[in-house]
């Protein structure tokens, strides 16, 4: 359990240590707040010295001369106005200091989820992330907004408070030092204790986002299946779960913070209290030394009490860091691609061999061999769990993959720079997905190059200028998030004058026609057959009926490749493919001649 502790502890600094670093660039601004806040403690400290000074030598022997008071008077209140200036100053300075570097954070997490591979999205709730990238940035924005300058500035003052001390009485100082080991212990002790709630909570507020983010994606399926109270009472467990560790985290607050705090407080009053009362036996004692010491205790005191208060908020902002950084630090990134200057000319594609797992156990393609050669049409078909998304993940660079090869123009496919990949191939799927905005933004993706002309001829490519033109504000027409309030048909053939747009040397189709109407589909053959010209195409199809002018098709069942040739070969071999093709023009009847 020690070993365990000393770990958590060394494991707390090394995040610590990390988040500072992010404030070396700001260096300069740092030392200017850092001067200004020496200001402000000094500040704090001439305070009661000047107190002192009135009641020990002017008040107590009733010199009330005019003009040392006056003087006197006139710098206790300049010092204090000063104090209230340079204290705005140097809370702006911190507080700007403290933005940035979370402004920072969040577009480092935000760049590294953008990078991270399909992989990682996959075991991972969207949720989750959303929660690592604002929820824990916000709680690392309150440690460097408030903590770090709660602590560095009551750091300054303790310190300047107990060199006060020394300067007016040694022993008395040396008997207050004593409070710090004390004060000490109840931070460690709360550290301790509090850094396993802080986890589990922060935990708690991952999968409450998860649950949201799941229902709000889900609303269409949990209404139609009255699934309302399954979900509610799901989330109302999680949310108890967060209640708990909630509730636990408060009562160490409530033990640890201000209540021992207060209770050290009074034991320090009580030997400063006890050290005047028994010297007053000996000798007379000074009033004004008395009040000052009292003064810095309670000004001790008060910094402490902060420093205390922004404990909780210290941790949270540790334990949000470490899972910040976790995100940071997670490996499963994206397949790295090389530098060279190889580029795609042709667009033959080869498959030589290739096996893929994606848990690393069970095989999903196995010694998967073909070539599409330039200007092909390769169509993938089989039933569900076959691996067809599988060799279009691998193609596009979504997974790695060890064994095997995959060659474009004769290069391996990760030989080329992952700008030529994306720029040479073309992907469509079967559930498109449209950004928030303009419909002219959505197929020119924010290429500031293409213009209005290159957008409305890739839409009248694909047939979608017609109704465009018909939406209000026709190209400059608003979508909302995903495009849902236009149909299934509407977006995918937004999607495929996307694709048209960016002008693809690889077509690559994810059972593109699956949401398009038969009159629309066959609109959209035309222009997918011009698409296809001069360009190789794989196309992942369920409907036959729109893969049969396909070069070569590939039949996939449990991850091999059972049967290839063209549509009529296939159909020769009354094999797989022949019972598919059976089955979808409703000729079933016929397949008990070919079991036969």
């Amino acid at each position: 359990m020690e070993n365990q502790q000393v770990s958590e502890g060394k494991q707390q600094w090394k995040v610590l240590v990390r988040l500072l670093a992010y404030a070396k660039p700001h260096s300069k601004t740092i030392g200017l707040a850092f001067c200004l806040l020496i200001l402000t403690t000094v500040g704090d400290i001439l305070g009661p010295i000047l107190v002192k000074v009135f009641i020990d030598d002017y008040l107590k022997p009733r010199n009330l001369s005019f003009e040392p008071l006056f003087m006197l008077g006139a710098a206790y209140l300049g010092i204090q106005i000063l104090n209230v200036i340079i204290s705005y100053f140097q809370l702006l300075k911190f507080q700007e200091i403290a933005l940035k570097i979370i402004q920072e954070i969040r577009i480092d997490v935000f760049s590294k989820v953008q990078s991270l591979g399909l992989k990682f999205f996959d075991k991972t709730p969207a949720g989750s992330i959303v929660s690592r990238v604002t929820n824990d940035t916000e709680a690392i924005k309150d440690m460097f907004v408030t903590v770090l300058v709660t602590f560095i500035q009551s750091g300054f003052l303790i310190t300047g408070i107990f060199i006060a001390m020394f300067i007016l009485d040694v022993k008395l100082a040396l008997f207050c030092l004593v409070i710090l080991p004390v004060i000490f212990f109840i931070m460690n002790l709360y550290r301790k204790l509090s850094s396993k709630f802080y986890h589990d909570m922060r935990e708690r507020l991952s999968q409450l986002n998860a649950k949201l983010s799941e229902s709000i994606q889900g609303m269409g399926i949990i209404q139609v299946f009255r699934q309302e109270k399954r979900m509610r009472e799901e989330f109302g467990v999680t949310n108890e779960k967060h209640y708990t560790a909630g509730m636990r985290n408060i009562k160490v607050d409530g033990l640890l913070l201000r209540p021992a705090i207060d209770l050290v407080y009074v034991g320090a009053l009580i030997i400063v209290l006890s050290y005047f009362g028994v010297s007053s036996f000996e000798s007379p004692i000074q009033i004004g030394v008395l009040y000052a010491f009292v003064n810095y205790l309670d000004r001790f005191f008060e910094p402490v009490n902060n420093m205390m208060m922004r404990l909780s908020l210290y941790q949270q902002a540790i334990v949000a860091a470490s899972r910040v950084f976790n995100v940071l630090d997670e490996q499963e990134v994206s397949p790295s691609q090389k530098e060279t200057a190889n580029r795609i000319q042709e667009g033959e594609i080869e498959f030589r061999d290739v096996s893929f797992s994606y848990d690393g156990k069970r095989d999903v393609l196995k010694n998967i061999s073909f070539t599409a050669k330039p200007g092909e049409t390769v169509a993938l078909v089989g039933h569900t769990g076959s691996g067809k998304s599988s060799i279009i993940n691998l193609m596009m660079r979504f997974y790695e993959f060890e064994r095997g090869e995959i060659l474009v123009d004769g290069h391996s496919i990760k030989e080329y720079p992952e700008k030529e990949l994306r720029t040479k191939m073309g992907l469509v799927l079967q559930d498109p997905f449209l950004f928030f905005g303009t419909v002219a933004d959505n197929i020119r993706l924010h290429n500031e190059k293409m213009s209005m002309e290159e957008v409305e001829a890739a839409a009248k490519f694909v047939q979608a200028h017609p109704f465009i033109e018909k939406l209000e504000g026709g190209y400059e027409h608003q979508m909302v998030e995903r495009g849902s309030t236009l149909s299934s048909g509407q977006r995918q053939l937004i999607a495929f004058a996307r694709t048209v747009a960016a002008s693809p040397k690889i077509l690559i189709l994810d059972e593109a026609t699956a949401n398009i109407d038969t009159e629309t589909e066959e609109a959209i053959q035309e222009a997918l057959s011009r698409m296809r010209k001069g360009r190789t195409t794989i196309a992942i199809a369920h409907r036959l009926s729109t893969i049969q002018d396909a070069e070569l098709i590939l039949v996939l069942h449990q991850g091999e490749i059972v049967e290839r040739g063209s549509h009529q070969e296939l159909l020769s071999l009354r094999g797989l493919y022949y019972k598919m093709y059976l089955l979808q023009n409703n000729l079933a009847d016929r397949i008990e001649d070919v079991v036969s």
